[in-house]
């Protein structure tokens, strides 16, 4: 039983020592006592350590040995490994060619729903030195259109942000709004507060939203009938996410253009192909009574979206795109960017090597079509950013005439990476028909320019094994505020 059944204003805020000991534990040690192979507590596991270790002492001897033939063999993999997800990404457009599913609710049948027939559904924004967007937040959740008496929003503030408690204290919110002080303890990441906020709600359907999320107001009503109409096994919906300061920059018009092709075709199209789906960071709604059962959110792994993403896949439930926008903010600061997408790196590697520990289980849990989008689009997201660099070096020194990169290459090498090298352009080509067909054609023009934005995806993925390596489960804060304010749905 919550401990908040009595609802509060959102000037009002428990104290922390109101809370028993073991919500917090199970907020940081749940899913790792329950669960241990799908923990990211653990970077590598005893087997995965060992294989390392022994690859890279033969590497280095047989390096002593033959070093020209090593050479050749490296490039030969990052060769393959570029053609298998060139394969798979053109697979993917064949599947959003053939009209990707997306769920969608239409308003007139979202707000003819008795309220009484309305799940009680919980809201959870895990905020951390917000203290300037915090009313802004409020005033979103204030829009949204959802019967107050079965709505509860939990605004989970480290106890310590005390900016942030001040401002949230001086709106003038609803009685739905709680403000919940996270204790302080590590690590101190977005889900260890999520699962704290989960252990004092009481909603049938979950949902999270970010601090300068604006979500479209009907969204809560469509994921509810959405459930409704689902079967047992629909697990989640994920909303759509775009931005409202797209036009801000070259570096938001970017990041929008990424944003539109991978919620309103890639996600699409993993459904259609029966894999994984890495879940975005906010406007995924998801049964409660699901959530708990597959151990809620690793506090542990800093894209808890997208490994419960792939644990929910893993356990036999599905996940399907809700045609319901949500508007945030894009980054608009490169440094900014930059930390935010290495925190995005680091835990797909992270969920890479969680969900790869036991590759025989993983391929009974998920199939052949599940192991392909695990490797292709969550391990080989950072993976290809990581080795891009290289191959850029290279072309640059082979374009030039160095003889010694030629030797690289032997013929039937050449012509592979030759193929790799044309196909890499097929992300800008898929990322343009989405952003015709998506009502976004002013950033065709950005996505022109695109190689220069897969730069600085390099120095992030760089940044991600540095902190992966040294700080796998610090979290990174994404400074907001810094977009031209507007309002993205009006008065």
């Amino acid at each position: 039983m919550s401990l908040y059944q009595r609802r509060r204003p959102a000037g009002e805020s428990p104290a922390a020592d109101a809370v028993p000991e073991s919500l917090l534990f199970r907020s940081v040690n749940g899913l790792h006592t329950a669960m241990p192979e799908m923990s990211a507590k653990r970077v590598l596991s005893r087997g995965q350590a060992c294989g390392l270790l022994i690859g890279a002492v033969l590497i280095c001897l047989c390096a002593l040995i033959w070093p020209m033939g090593v050479v050749i063999g490296l490039i030969a993999v990052a060769t393959a490994i570029y053609l298998l997800i060139l394969l798979y990404n053109v697979v993917m457009f064949r599947a959003t060619l053939r009209g990707a599913p997306m769920v969608s609710i239409p308003d007139e049948v979202a707000s003819s729903v008795p309220d009484a027939m309305l799940p009680r559904y919980t809201v959870l924004i895990a905020a951390y030195q917000e203290a300037g967007v915090i009313a802004e937040t409020l005033r979103a959740m204030a829009a949204l259109d959802y019967p107050r008496d079965r709505l509860e929003i939990k605004l989970l503030l480290e106890e310590d942000d005390i900016a942030t408690i001040a401002a949230a204290q001086a709106v003038r919110a609803g009685e739905e709004v709680n403000i919940v002080r996270v204790p302080a303890s590590l690590p101190r990441t977005k889900p260890k507060a999520l699962n704290y906020g989960l252990g004092l709600s009481t909603g049938e359907l979950v949902t999270v939203y970010d601090a300068e999320d604006r979500p479209e107001p009907l969204q809560l009503r469509r994921a509810a009938v959405a459930f409704g109409r689902g079967d047992r096994r629909l697990a989640c919906l994920q909303a759509r996410l775009y931005f409202y300061n797209d036009q801000q920059n070259l570096l938001t018009r970017w990041f929008a253009a990424e944003y539109n092709a991978w919620f309103a075709e890639s996600l699409p199209a993993l459904v259609r192909l029966g894999a994984p789906i890495p879940l975005g960071g906010t406007s995924m709604h998801i049964r409660r009574d699901v959530l708990e059962e597959v151990g809620a959110w690793d506090p542990h792994n800093v894209t808890e979206d997208a490994d419960l993403g792939v644990r929910l896949h893993r356990l036999g439930f599905t996940t399907e795109v809700l045609d319901s926008e949500t508007l945030e903010e894009a980054n608009s600061d490169l440094i900014n960017w930059v930390r935010q997408r290495s925190r995005w790196y680091k835990g797909y590697l992270q969920t890479w090597l969680v969900h790869t520990r036991s590759p025989v289980r993983v391929w009974r849990d998920t199939g052949g079509a599940g192991v392909a989008g695990l490797a292709a689009m969550v391990g080989g997201t950072p993976l290809l950013a990581l080795i891009n660099p290289i191959f850029w070096l290279l072309t640059c020194l082979w374009a030039l005439g160095g003889t010694y990169v030629q030797a690289l290459f032997p013929a039937w090498l050449y012509y592979l990476a030759m193929l790799s090298l044309v196909g890499g352009l097929l992300p800008i080509y898929r990322t343009a028909v989405a952003l015709r067909t998506g009502g976004h054609p002013e950033l065709l023009g950005a996505v022109l320019l695109w190689p220069i934005y897969w730069i600085a995806m390099s120095a992030a993925a760089l940044r991600a094994v540095g902190q992966l390596t040294f700080a796998p489960w610090f979290w990174e804060k994404t400074v907001h505020g810094l977009d031209a304010k507007r309002e993205p749905f009006g008065d």
